[in-house]
């Protein structure tokens, strides 16, 4: 084969492999962004501008924070009156919702033929128990106290108070109509039963509520969630009564967050002596925080760029430095500075986007 030839087919074949496989080039790190360099804007075109200046503070931390409320009733100070047993409603001594209740206060009673049934069992008990004691049997006496007591554990569970078993114990002579008592102080809050009616285990018959203290539940932004801590002191005020003012206290931090409103529920305990916070009233809230004191600047001096916080610090002469700040939380009129200043610095303070505008035309003419 000629020479020429061979050396045409050996290149083909070279070029019809396949090129060694290469490893992916990784991708570069993307450069830090640099803090914006210096640029002067003379001192009497900054009069023109409307340039002021001001100093970086140290401050005391103080605010106040506002939350609209709602007056709830302390569950604990609330019973319901619920039948633990058939029968019929005798006698309703509460008329309806507003009237006053004492504690121990007998609010109704009932008639039921299986406690009046149980009742003259207990009875019978008891004779057998005397009898009993009488005869000296050890081994009676012992089963007749144990049928007592199961009986006596019966009417128990049937909401009939030990007063009323020790009366009954007592005059050997069943009582007829059940009466229940109200353990709290309070107001009717519903009366869902009607005199003479027939009753079932499981129904409501009166709802008292307690209200010598309420809850305040109040909805705080999730921004505000970190100064919100148990045991806080908070003011309620109400517009029914201009110029009263409740003391409160935070009781617990809902950790759930709404996702409609992006707000936190608050519990708040509120004494209601002279109860005049009404169950479903609206309040305002007001929580002030106090936290010591820190750096701080006016919120007029921050620029926001959506990724930064600017500051313009004055370097003497007419030269301004842009400066990226991080900042604490908004106390007033002003911010917390957590980082980016130092005490005494002077900054701008008013003005800044028509600054930022000039430097943005002096960095484009640098670059030119």
């Amino acid at each position: 084969m000629p020479p020429l030839r061979t050396a045409l087919l050996a290149c083909a074949a070279l070029a019809a492999c396949p090129a060694p496989a290469q490893a992916p080039a990784s991708p570069a790190p993307e450069p830090a962004e640099a803090q914006p360099g210096e640029f002067t804007i003379p001192v009497e075109r900054q009069r023109l501008f409307g340039v002021t200046y001001t100093t970086v503070e140290r401050t005391p931390l103080r605010a106040t924070i506002r939350a609209v409320g709602r007056v709830a009733v302390e569950t604990r100070l609330q019973w319901d009156c619920v039948s633990r047993l058939d029968g019929y409603l005798h006698e309703l001594r509460v008329s309806a919702p507003g009237d006053a209740v004492a504690r121990g206060q007998v609010v109704l009673d009932v008639f039921s033929p299986d406690l009046l049934a149980t009742e003259n069992e207990f009875l019978d008990l008891l004779r057998m128990r005397d009898a009993a004691l009488r005869s000296g049997s050890a081994t009676a006496e012992q089963d007749a106290r144990r049928l007592v007591a199961s009986a006596r554990e019966r009417m128990r569970q049937w909401n009939v108070p030990d007063a009323q078993i020790d009366s009954l114990a007592l005059t050997r002579k069943a009582a007829e109509y059940l009466d229940i008592a109200s353990p709290v102080d309070g107001v009717v809050a519903a009366v869902p039963a009607r005199q003479g009616q027939r009753v079932a285990a499981g129904d409501v018959l009166v709802s008292v509520a307690g209200l010598s203290e309420v809850w305040v539940w109040a909805d705080f932004y999730q921004e505000e969630i970190p100064v919100l801590k148990p045991g806080a002191s908070v003011s309620i005020t109400a517009s029914a009564y201009p110029g009263a003012a409740f003391p409160g206290r935070i009781a617990l931090v809902d950790p759930f967050i709404n996702e409609a409103t992006r707000t936190s529920r608050v519990r708040i305990d509120v004494g209601n002596a002279d109860l005049r916070l009404r169950p479903d009233m609206y309040v305002d809230v007001e929580l002030r925080i106090d936290q010591g004191e820190g750096l701080t600047i006016p919120v007029g001096a921050v620029l926001p760029t959506g990724r930064h916080n600017i500051v313009f610090a004055d370097k003497g002469g007419g030269r301004l430095e842009p400066r990226f700040v991080e900042l604490g939380r908004k106390y007033g009129d002003r911010y917390a500075v957590a980082r980016g200043l130092s005490e005494g610095e002077r900054i701008v303070s008013s003005a800044n986007f028509i600054v930022d505008a000039e430097s943005k035309v002096q960095g484009a003419q640098t670059s030119r």
